[in-house]
């Protein structure tokens, strides 16, 4: 059986780390090599970093920074945000990445993964997709959840799939730093409709919380971000929960 995975997220903007609601009222959550450094030796899985300001400010992601990130830790590690051609993706992973997420690019240029996956293999692609509710369906977001489209999200995820992609990284708009839960009847969904891992985002705000994406939404992953930097929730203790509820994980001794 094949553990699940526990990812924080490094959201990062002018390089710092950040965290807000809803995808706004961001507050700084610490310095992102400090943050890594801390979730390597706690046992986290892997890593994301999102340049979540890079699309919407047109500039491609701070390789730098990413390499001081990746420097820093002996996990996977995934980076997004900027990024919209093979050249683009080539450079992070050169700095250290060992997977890219891509998002606004994809959907308006939906060869982009299929480029990614030729040159990188599908293991490296990860399409990660903003949606939010509305009206009973779910709706694609680009630019950080600032420009809505018509795209359905199962539509989108099946593309993704049939295109290349490794991984769906889906964050639910409606449930991002409510601390709430995570849209598991969704991620069932989304785990029914397509055949690759499905990383789960947005809602974390208990240890139950993790529980129940993966035994309700059947989630690959859960990533989570300010119940870690803010230490509301410890990665150790966490996995000791899922472990005592039959979820397969890694635990480091």
């Amino acid at each position: 059986m094949l553990t699940k995975r526990i990812i924080p997220c490094l959201d990062i903007k002018d390089g710092r780390t950040v965290k807000g609601v809803n995808f706004v009222d961001l507050r700084d959550a610490g310095d992102p090599v400090e943050l890594a450094t801390r979730y390597t030796l706690e046992g986290a899985d892997e890593l994301v970093f999102l340049d979540i300001s890079a699309t919407e400010q047109k500039r491609k992601t701070l390789a730098d920074l990413v390499l001081r990130v990746a420097a820093a830790l002996d996990i996977p590690f995934t980076v997004g945000g900027g990024i919209s051609s093979v050249e683009d993706a080539k450079i992070l992973l050169q700095n250290g990445a060992d997977k890219v997420s891509i998002n606004s690019a994809a959907v308006r240029r939906p060869e982009l993964i299929n480029e990614l996956a030729d040159a990188f293999g599908s293991q490296c692609v990860v399409v990660a997709i903003d949606a939010k509710e509305i009206e009973g369906q779910w709706f694609v977001h680009l630019v950080g959840g600032k420009v809505p489209t018509p795209i359905d999200l199962m539509d989108w995820a099946r593309e993704a799939e049939i295109r290349g992609a490794g991984e769906i990284l889906f964050t639910s708009m409606d449930h991002d730093g409510t601390k709430n839960g995570f849209a598991n009847a969704t991620l069932l969904e989304l785990t029914q409709t397509v055949n690759i891992p499905i990383i789960a985002s947005g809602g974390a705000g208990n240890t139950k919380h993790f529980v129940d994406a993966f035994k309700r939404g059947k989630a690959d992953a859960a990533l989570a971000a300010s119940v870690f930097h803010f230490c509301e929730i410890s990665i150790p203790q966490l996995k000791e929960t899922l472990k005592k509820e039959n979820i397969a994980i890694r635990i480091i001794k």
